[in-house]
Order: C-alpha cells, then structure tokens, then sequence
C-alpha cells in the first residue's frame, strides 16, 4: 500500500469519527466515556496522519 493511499485511509477514517462524535453529541442518550472515546480515536488518527505527513517531507 503506497504512503498516499495509506494518508487517504487515515483521513476517512478521521471523518467517519467526526461525524460519529458529532452524532453522538447531539444525541441525548450520548454517553460521555463514548464521547471521550471518539475523541480520543480522532486526535490518534490526526496525529499519525500529521506525523505521516511530516515524514514525507522530510
């Protein structure tokens, strides 16, 4: 799997889970450790896409 495909991957999944947390934050049935979750998985996904990202330009 070539670097691009792998950085494409990444980015959907992030927005998959931004719109999930988004979801769940609208909801009144949310539960906080599900939000927390989310958010942890998308700062994840964000920082390895920015380290990724940061290895090819170097």
């Amino acid at each position: 799997m070539s670097l691009q495909t792998h950085l494409s991957q990444l980015a959907a999944k992030h927005e998959a889970l931004e719109r999930e947390l988004h979801h769940a934050m609208q909801s009144l049935a949310s539960d906080d450790l599900r939000i927390a979750e989310l958010k942890r998985k998308k700062l994840h996904l964000k920082d390895e896409i920015e380290r990724l990202r940061g290895e090819t330009l170097h």
